[in-house]
Parts: C-alpha cells; sequence; structure tokens
C-alpha cells in the first residue's frame, strides 16, 4: 500500500501532508515525518489528512507517539480527514488529545 508524506514548516507551525493508505508496512514512513517535525519544536502540528484514504491501528500508535514527543504544550489539528480514518480516531477515544477541524481555515497560524 502507497503511503506519500510530505513535512512543510510554516512560521512557528509544522504541517505534514498525508495521501494513500497508512498501515504497518509504512508506518515508519510517517514517524520519521514526526521525528522530523519535533526537532523543529513547533507551537503546533498539522496533519492535512484529507487525501489519506485508510489509517489502520499502526497509524494511530504513531498518532499517540506524536502527542507524545510534541508535549502537552503543543496543540496537535487533524485536518479534513475522511470519515473511515475518523472512525479510527474517534473509536479509541484519541479525538479527546487532538483538535479535529474540517478545513485549514479554522487554524490560526
Amino acid at each position: 500500500m502507497n503511503l506519500t508524506t510530505t513535512l512543510e514548516t510554516i512560521n512557528n507551525t509544522a504541517k505534514i501532508i498525508l495521501s494513500g493508505e497508512l498501515d504497518g508496512s509504512n508506518a515508519q514512513q510517517f514517524k520519521s515525518k514526526i521525528e522530523e517535525a519535533v526537532i523543529l519544536k513547533p507551537s503546533c502540528l498539522i496533519l492535512l489528512m484529507k487525501d489519506l484514504d485508510y489509517m489502520a491501528s499502526a497509524g494511530l500508535r504513531i498518532l499517540i507517539f506524536a502527542k507524545q514527543k510534541m508535549g502537552k504544550e503543543v496543540d496537535i489539528y487533524i485536518v479534513d480527514a475522511q470519515e473511515i480514518v475518523l472512525d479510527t480516531i474517534k473509536k479509541t477515544g484519541f479525538h479527546h488529545s487532538v483538535i479535529i477541524v474540517d478545513n485549514e481555515d479554522k487554524i490560526c497560524y
């Protein structure tokens, strides 16, 4: 399964754009982008998931890793996630640990 991850920075914000399918075979790629973002010490992390078609439990583990590595003071935004991805996040209760928005305009940079 194919996954594309891109890390961008805007001011003091890290944004990771995900597309394709996130599962155990490629979760390390997402983890690597999180580790790159942590080094930047951003004030918030935006995960743009509009084109992420599927996320397995391995992807959820990386989201938990991101929350731990970024720390409590860094807000993590899940942006424009498809219903199948949101369902995975909500079933575990992780939606209480992140901010879910339906578009990037609702985020202050």
